[in-house]
């Protein structure tokens, strides 16, 4: 599990950047690398699409710990 954690960090923090060059500059590294609207292209885009999706797990893990931290302690 550890692993597909890693992995889909990864691939959002590279979907985050794509998409600051995206708005500062107007350019799609994605698209640049693997050309604009191919078949990898879309890929990457699909698998950055699913692993935002799945950090949303360890992100309600983590907040549910903290929560139930707060509650033991306060």
């Amino acid at each position: 599990m550890k692993s597909i954690n890693t992995l889909t960090l990864i691939l959002v923090i590279v979907g985050g950047l794509n998409w600051g060059l995206v708005g500062l500059f107007s350019f799609d590294l994605v698209a640049a690398i693997f050309g604009a609207g191919s078949a990898p292209a879309r890929l990457v885009y699909i698998l950055v699409g699913f692993s935002a999706a799945w950090q949303i797990i360890p992100l309600l893990s983590s907040l549910g710990s903290s929560e139930f931290a707060a509650d033991r302690n306060g």
